[in-house]
């Protein structure tokens, strides 16, 4: 089973319900990750891990994702897939089950993930496992699915969700996995089905190896419009530490910001804030805030907000703890509190 892995599939397909408004527009994995779709770091992380092949198994807003090219900027070949319904990450997975290698990696596209997949590939190629999956140490483990695991980090056990006395491990499945092609004729045909709630327990079943591999990297669930601003301060402080691509001018910075290409920020403080590309703010407070494509901020105090793209926002506005869709305009002196308009 030696060789090189060349092939991923990255499932795309979920309408990222949690993140509305910000997804009523566009998909989840096309939001804004310090001016790149959030996708692209994940394919990113493909492609430094020697994939050439990147298939893309759409569902919502399938056209959107098309935006993302033919995968020549990473260096590798991007391959769109499309579901005619949902049908799950196995059952995306089932729909390319013929043109995929012996060995290949598979992802949920669903999250942020600029992350060391040689490893992981690595790790499987050594253990000859059915299925390795990439787990990760959380504080709160009953949002997720948590994994048994030995002293070699085999799993054994799968627990989704665990109620608070349910939880026997803090290592999450962070959906980056692994995978020999013949696991997928477990996959029932035309169904719905998920792949580490319904598929996994079936390879363990089997007795065949499951194998864990600890996560290196940055890797966030952008379940939640403020994780989305976590992704940006993250990217941020790791990957434009010295400057901006964007303009600030005469701006008080605290803590970590970014201003985006074609940005501009001025006579303004930022904490915590980012600024994605073609945005224009002037005399203005940012704390804990995410101004989105193509905003226009004129003399307003933001705080633990998010600005959809091409929102406008008047002199004297105030805004708290709010998620403004798309487009929104916020006339000058209005106030705006939880998603209510004072």
């Amino acid at each position: 089973m030696g060789g090189r892995v060349r092939q991923a599939i990255l499932m795309v397909g979920g309408k990222g319900t949690r993140l509305l408004p910000l997804t009523e527009n566009k998909p989840k994995p096309m939001l804004s990750v310090a001016d790149r779709p959030c996708i692209w770091y994940l394919i990113r992380s493909m492609a430094r891990a020697g994939i050439e092949e990147v298939i893309l198994a759409c569902g919502y807003k399938p056209g959107m994702m098309e935006a993302l090219g033919d995968g020549s900027d990473l260096g590798v070949r991007i391959v769109y897939s499309y579901e005619d319904e949902p049908r799950g990450t196995a059952g995306a997975m089932k729909l390319v089950q013929s043109r995929m290698d012996d060995t290949f990696v598979a992802a949920n596209g669903d999250v942020f993930a600029d992350l060391d997949v040689s490893g992981e590939i690595e790790r499987h190629l050594e253990t000859g496992a059915a299925v390795t999956d990439l787990l990760t140490p959380v504080d709160n483990p009953c949002e997720y699915g948590i994994a048994h695991v030995d002293d070699e980090l085999r799993i054994s056990e799968f627990k989704d969700k665990p109620r608070p006395e349910e939880v026997f491990s803090n290592l999450i499945n962070a959906g980056v996995y692994v995978v020999q092609r013949d696991v997928l004729d477990l996959i029932p045909e035309g169904e719905f089905s998920d792949f580490s709630m319904h598929i996994i327990p079936k390879v363990i079943e089997a007795g065949r190896r499951v194998q864990g591999f600890e996560l290196s990297g940055l890797w966030m669930d952008v379940g939640r419009p403020h994780d989305l601003l976590r992704a940006n301060l993250a990217v941020a402080a790791r990957e434009f530490g010295d400057g901006f691509p964007g303009d600030l001018l005469r701006t008080e910075v605290v803590g970590t910001a970014y201003v985006g290409h074609g940005a501009s920020v001025s006579d303004s403080l930022m904490s915590d804030a980012v600024v994605l590309r073609g945005s224009k703010v002037s005399g203005s407070r940012l704390r804990h805030t995410l101004v989105m494509d193509g905003c226009s901020v004129d003399g307003a105090d933001i705080e633990d907000s998010i600005l959809g793209d091409g929102c406008r926002v008047g002199k004297g506005a105030v805004i708290r703890n709010a998620v403004l869709a798309d487009g929104t305009d916020v006339p000058p002196g209005a106030v705006i509190d939880g998603g209510r308009v004072v």
